[in-house]
């Protein structure tokens, strides 16, 4: 039994060590960065400063600002995403020809790079050579997509373009794995469709649809290349999100000690909002 133990063990002592290595590093490291006051043009060894670099970050105001553009940009993608995606499900689940083409079909943007859907777009969006707009002012619309107040909802739609699909993925997977007694007992005794939908499939559906939006709202949380490739925080800083505030910080103002805290005061907030979650949802399983 030992020598099993033993065996088992050492099989896994080349992965362990993998991840330690490719994961436990570059962690320790940040957070050896986060309590210096390190610089990218300072030569010098950096001095340990402690926690000032949280604290500054906890009372910084510009970082919340972008905190809460990330958050409402979240919102608005991961909703339209979510309808959507429920209402693309519902279509494909009753969809008899050519199901495993249209489904191919429509998971294609998924496998296009975030930041060459981000170049894309911002060439087609573009007020002055764009097609898209250059369209719509061919039928007397002037519409500057990433002009103030709406540079921020061009952005969330242009993540709801390429990750809708994974909705759809995620949605169809779980409404194909409901039971169908339920469903044929609530139309034998006269219930509508949108009855049987709202009581029946919706709350069956609800662990697959918390997961599918958990999923979709971390992703969505790191959002970096599309405000990069189209508005670099603009205009002013409407669309300067969580991760584009702190590559700022570390890259361009070259401040990678403070960059390191903001790291972690991120990702502390997310670990918090999951564990919410999650203990939120179990909560309501056992009800």
């Amino acid at each position: 039994m030992k020598r099993v133990l033993a065996f088992k063990h050492g099989m896994l002592a080349p992965l362990v060590a993998l991840l330690v290595l490719i994961v436990g590093f570059p962690l320790a490291y940040a957070l050896y960065l986060s309590v210096t006051d390190y610089k990218l043009t300072d030569r010098g060894a950096p001095a340990f400063v402690g926690i000032d670099n949280f604290v500054s970050t906890l009372v910084n105001s510009d970082f919340w600002e972008a905190f809460g553009t990330t958050a409402l940009y979240v919102v608005m993608a991961v909703g339209v995403e979510l309808v959507l995606g429920l209402a693309i499900a519902l279509a494909l689940q009753k969809q008899k020809w050519a199901k495993d083409l249209t489904r191919s079909m429509l998971l294609a943007p998924m496998f296009i790079t975030p930041i060459a859907v981000g170049l894309t777009f911002r060439f087609l969006l573009n007020d002055q050579i764009g097609a898209i707009p250059a369209m719509l002012r061919s039928v007397g619309i002037d519409y500057d997509f990433f002009g103030p107040g709406r540079a921020l909802m061009t952005l969330a739609a242009i993540d709801a373009w390429q990750w809708t699909p994974f909705m759809v993925l995620l949605l169809l997977a779980g409404l194909e794995s409901i039971p169908k007694q339920p469903l044929e007992a609530a139309r034998v005794d006269g219930g509508s469709a949108w009855y049987v939908f709202r009581r029946i499939t919706l709350p069956m559906l609800a662990p697959v649809l918390v997961i599918a939006v958990l999923l979709r709202a971390l992703d969505a949380l790191k959002v970096f290349e599309y405000v990069f490739a189209t508005t670099r925080g603009g205009p002013g800083t409407e669309t300067q999100t969580i991760q584009y505030f702190t590559y700022q910080t570390g890259i361009q103002f070259f401040r990678l000690g403070e960059a390191s805290s903001m790291a972690f005061v991120v990702l502390v907030v997310v670990l918090t909002l999951i564990i919410l979650t999650f203990r939120r949802v179990e909560k309501g399983r056992a009800s």
